[in-house]
């Protein structure tokens, strides 16, 4: 029989029992949600908690291996959308919708990611705000490249604008699945972008609120 060391540095080397593991972790945190316990993992998995941490090194190894797992296939997602030959609207409107698909398939695993191993582990949130980053550089190399922003850093604002919007609308929008429409939201995140950019790639400043523009009484 192999000890428990033996068995966490043979899985490190065996990319299937890798994903078996990884796949037990998913199945737990989707049912369970983001709370779940590590020993609730590995009780799935078939192992002790030493033996789970052991397969990914420590806990921060488990959380950044779940998180390159999930991020990857989202970012896989948005790229093709953001590469299609279509009118701007349609490609903002398919890039949105398949961010907001993504995470409410998944919200528990979403959570999990996003919030509570980000919280804990600081290395998965750099892990996650590298991920988000690249995709905001990568969104305003595409604006620059189709003659939506001319000003290379206006662009990057907008870029990680954009990101940063659509990702808090989408935290907000998981809270009230079921009450609000996913082509609701889409439709807005999409008014608000497409609207924008006209005036950000003019570099119009936006006029101060005169006295008519006063919200409640005087």
């Amino acid at each position: 029989m192999m000890t428990d060391a033996e068995a966490g540095a043979g899985s490190r080397r065996d990319p299937a029992r890798r994903r078996a593991l990884l796949e037990a972790a998913d199945r737990v945190i989707q049912r369970e949600g983001p709370g779940t316990s590590m020993a609730a993992i590995a009780a799935e998995a078939g192992i002790s908690k030493p033996i789970l941490y052991r397969h990914f090194g420590d806990k921060s190894g488990l959380y950044q291996a779940l998180a390159e797992r999930h991020t990857r296939k989202l970012i896989e997602g948005i790229r093709a959308e953001f590469s299609q030959d279509v009118p701007i609207r349609s490609r903002t409107r398919s890039t949105i919708d398949t961010y907001l698909a993504t995470i409410s398939a998944n919200p528990h695993l979403y959570r999990f990611l996003m919030h509570r191993a980000s919280a804990e582990d600081a290395a998965t949130r750099s892990a996650m705000s590298t991920m988000i980053r690249g995709v905001s550089r990568e969104l305003a190399e595409v604006m620059i490249a189709e003659g939506e922003l001319t000003d290379r850093t206006r662009a990057y604002v907008w870029g990680h604008a954009i990101v940063g919007m659509v990702q808090t609308a989408g935290d907000w929008w998981l809270d009230h699945d079921g009450e609000v429409p996913r082509a609701a939201v889409v439709d807005g995140l999409a008014d608000l972008i497409l609207g924008g950019l006209p005036a950000a790639a003019s570099g119009i400043p936006v006029a101060p609120p005169g006295p008519e523009d006063s919200y409640g009484p005087a």
